[in-house]
């Protein structure tokens, strides 16, 4: 333990405490690990490594010899020795099992009783001292500035503050891990490091109210934030007066806690009395300045081995309540003759935290740093593997929704004939791209005239065919005759094999020749007639440009009213927001395919030490967002298509009932 003080505005009582550093044996990481990396993986992984191991080896070096006495040099070394044991926690496993590496022990002594030590074979003691030095070393930051400056008080307030995180930290990443190893020290259990998260907090909002006495704010301001100031004490002072830290600390960590303690609730009192006697609260005034007397001096009672400091702050302070107590006590016989309440019956002084744990988790995440990074354990890539057959389940679910949506528009709109009936209402109807390619490519051709100069064609390919089909077959036949002849002729002097075997290939081969003719002639009758039938429609194919012949549709025809431009008007902003949506969709899907790009998770699944499920819930729901964006897109276009199918409907019946009335009149 440190003490440090200063003067303030509210006298001496602002001594403090800071928290000297674990010790520990030397102990050699290279080896050990070196060894596993080549029996592991390779000779050649471990010598890839060896700057990584070498970096390794220095940091533990510098944590054991001091080489940089500086604060904030010991500060960074913890913080980065901290994140490479996460790297390494990941990638070796440390322990007494054979296939394990068995050659390390790391010992560290107990900061408060420094005979007792603890030895364990696995990497949480040695990450747990670790975190307890880099509370220690923010800690003695913190006494390191100039209280008697605002800026002093600051800075100090932010360092305790940190130094509460940091003893958060290890309180709820660690303390339970080492609890269960062979040997344990009670300096970074559970109970210990909460003990001095409290008291660090106590000292930061201490600060704070250091600050707020010298900038002058009311003493109802005042009254809670020292309050708040003697609430964190009293936390600390409760865990120190029980087991297991009841016989661990020294009488004079208790005594000073317990002091503090009183002093700030006696100054609570002091500053609320000041704010009672301003409303002219006079009898509750009374109550809580005799209740800061009593609390004082009790605490004086077992003040023994106190600091001289707190004794004087106590004193000064209790002058300045008796005083108060005294004018108060006779404004009251003299005047108010009130009834002064008794202190049970009175309600808890009101408080303001100023102050909080600083969130140690970014100042320690370790999952950007790349040391050991080519060492992949296998449940580690199993893990990777996992996580991508999550995420590609996603894209491709929400990928085949876009695509769908895309789909349902273009039919939709298709049945409603869109938006082909307002084109050609207008008259600027445009042929789609492909089918406009298709038209000029029969156009230079040669138009119908070239088609039909094509079929004349197939009728001479087919009276050709035909001939030489006939022709083959006739030659067979004239074989097929001489060999008979030659066979009757010569008889068994003629060896060579019948007619029928050596043609029967090119017989079936004729046969398949004949009916592909067949076929040919009879799709080719179909294709003449359907030409001749639409003669007189193909003939618009010679029309150039092409628009040119396409009918436009004239507004009577559509409408008999004059709320058709309406209308047209809504269904023609209806569609232009389809095609917004539709754009946006493609977005989508590019945003998608950029997501899942980008996302390694391989360097957290390194440093997690925790489940991997819950990595895996908490990555995933990056992807929560663009989900959303895909379902409203997908609601907007079903909420527009709906409505243009409305509007035609609309239109559709007041065309019906405009028709129906001209029939009606023209009867009259």
């Amino acid at each position: 333990m440190a003490a440090s003080q200063s003067s303030s505005a509210v006298g001496n009582t602002n001594i403090m405490l800071a928290i000297f550093e674990k010790k520990t044996n030397t102990v050699d990481l290279y080896r050990p690990l070196r060894n596993y990396i080549a029996f592991h993986y390779s000779e050649r992984e471990a010598q890839n490594l060896e700057d990584d191991l070498q970096t390794l080896k220095q940091l533990r070096s510098d944590l054991e010899r001091h080489s940089d006495p500086s604060l904030p040099a010991r500060r960074d070394l913890f913080i980065t020795y901290f994140k490479a044991l996460c790297q390494t926690e990941t990638r070796f496993p440390i322990s007494s099992e054979p296939d394990h590496v068995n050659a390390l022990t790391f010992v560290w002594f107990d900061a408060f009783k420094p005979k007792q030590k603890a030895s364990q074979q696995n990497i949480h003691l040695e990450k747990g001292a670790v975190l307890f030095n880099l509370a220690a070393v923010y800690s003695q930051i913190g006494l390191t500035f100039d209280r008697n400056t605002v800026d002093g008080r600051r800075q100090a307030s932010h360092a305790f503050m940190a130094a509460a995180g940091s003893f958060g930290f290890l309180r709820e990443n660690a303390s339970m891990k080492i609890s269960v190893g062979s040997s344990t020290t009670l300096d970074l259990s559970v109970e210990c490091a909460g003990m001095l998260e409290k008291l660090m907090l106590a000292q930061a909002q201490e600060c704070v109210f250091e600050n707020t006495i010298a900038k002058g704010s009311t003493p109802g301001v005042c009254a809670k934030i020292s309050r708040q100031v003697g609430l964190y004490y009293e936390e600390a002072l409760a865990a120190l007066n029980v087991a297991p830290l009841s016989q661990h600390f020294d009488k004079s960590w208790i005594v000073h806690v317990q002091l503090k303690t009183a002093i700030f609730y006696a100054e609570a009192c002091y500053r609320y009395g000041l704010e009672l006697h301003e409303k002219e609260e006079i009898a509750e005034e009374i109550a809580r300045l005799k209740s800061a007397v009593s609390v004082l001096t009790e605490a004086k009672k077992n003040s023994r081995g106190a600091a001289a400091q707190l004794l004087d702050a106590i004193n000064k302070l209790e002058v300045n309540i008796n005083r108060n107590l005294e004018r108060a006590v006779k404004e009251n016989d003299r005047v108010y003759l009130m009834r002064v309440p008794p202190a049970s019956s009175l309600s808890p002084l009101p408080a303001f935290a100023m102050v909080k744990p600083m969130v140690m988790s970014e100042v320690l995440d370790a999952s950007k740093e790349k040391m050991f990074a080519s060492l992949v354990p296998d449940n580690s890539a199993k893990a990777l593997s996992r996580y991508t057959e999550m995420v590609d389940g996603i894209i491709r679910t929400q990928a085949e929704k876009l695509q769908q949506a895309s789909e349902l528009t273009r039919v939709r709109l298709r049945e409603m004939e869109l938006p082909d009936s307002i084109l050609a209402l207008e008259g600027n109807f445009t042929l789609p791209t492909n089918l406009k390619e298709d038209v000029e490519a029969v156009q230079i051709s040669g138009g119908p005239a070239g088609l039909e100069s094509e079929l004349q064609q197939l009728k001479d390919l087919r009276r050709v065919n035909q001939e030489l089909l006939v022709q083959t077959e006739e030659l067979l036949q004239k074989e097929s005759r001489e060999d008979a002849q030659f066979r009757s002729q010569f008889g068994t002097k003629w060896t060579r094999p019948q007619s029928s075997t050596l043609t029967k290939n090119l017989l079936d081969r004729l046969n398949r020749f004949a009916g592909n003719l067949k076929q040919a002639a009879e799709s080719d009758a179909r294709i003449e007639r359907s030409v001749r039938e639409h003669a007189a429609l193909m003939a618009i194919l010679d029309a150039r440009p092409i628009e040119s012949a396409l009918p436009s549709l004239a507004r009577p025809i559509m409408s008999f009213d004059q709320n058709e431009d309406a209308i047209v008007g809504s269904l023609k902003q209806s569609l232009r927001q389809l095609e917004t949506l539709g754009a946006q969709r493609a977005g989508l899907e590019d945003m998608l395919r950029e997501m899942k790009r980008k996302d390694d998770i391989l360097p957290k699944l390194m440093t997690s030490t925790g489940s991997y499920e819950d990595l895996f819930k908490k990555e995933i729901a990056k992807y929560d967002h663009i989900s959303e964006d895909i379902a409203q897109n997908i609601e907007a276009q079903e909420q527009l298509l709906l409505q243009i199918q409305v509007c035609l409907y609309l239109d559709t019946l007041v065309n019906s009932l405009l028709h129906t009335r001209k029939k009606y009149v023209a009867t009259i």
